[in-house]
């Protein structure tokens, strides 16, 4: 029996990307408070928060949830979503011609079961100014998203280059999807879900 999927999260870029390959689904965004640990460092942070949020989601025993945490990192400093545009402009200039990584942890719930991965992206901005960096979060784009960027939207004007999977940039990394799909025994049908 296929399992319904419920997506766990609010995020219509992740809707967006099940969308994209199909599949059909059910939101139930769960209400948990994003609060980073001091000491924790990034991929552990991500893949905590997307096992929480995995937990938080109401779901009976034949639905698979599917929740995502995303974070930017510069080193080891996380840059969350901004606050307002003040801090998104700071954001976007600490990041303007340099590298950071992108880390989403993803969680696969199935009753009691909870399956997590994480993917890591690099993405290098191109040097910015700050008029630029102001013009783009005037945008409104950047002030609900972390590390102040939409790398699908205006956002794609701030990237140089990206070494790793786009989407997980996005905020949902299907290859992380697919490989958990098939540790609960599922595949990808190509628009649909099917018993490995």
């Amino acid at each position: 029996m296929i399992p319904k999927l419920v997506l766990g999260s609010g995020s219509p870029r992740r809707r967006e990307i099940l969308d994209l390959l199909g599949l059909e689904h059910v939101v139930r965004a769960p209400r948990v408070e994003e609060l980073l640990n001091d000491g924790e460092g990034p991929r552990a942070e991500a893949e905590r928060l997307a096992r929480t949020k995995a937990l938080a989601v109401p779901a009976d025993a034949s639905e698979l949830v599917l929740a995502a945490d995303t974070l930017v990192a510069l080193g080891e400093g996380i840059l969350g979503k901004p606050a307002d545009s003040s801090e998104a402009v700071e954001m976007l200039m600490r990041l303007q011609g340099r590298r950071h990584t992108v880390y989403t942890g993803v969680c696969m719930r199935l009753d009691s079961r909870c399956e997590v991965e994480v993917c890591t992206t690099d993405v290098w901005f191109r040097r910015l100014d700050e008029v630029e960096c102001r013009q783009y979060v005037g945008t409104g784009e950047p002030l609900d998203k972390a590390g102040a960027y939409g790398i699908q939207g205006f956002g794609a004007a701030l990237v140089r280059r990206i070494d790793g999977e786009y989407f997980n940039v996005m905020g949902l990394p299907v290859q992380s999807l697919l490989s958990l799909l098939s540790r609960f025994g599922l595949r990808y049908a190509y628009g649909r879900l099917e018993v490995a």
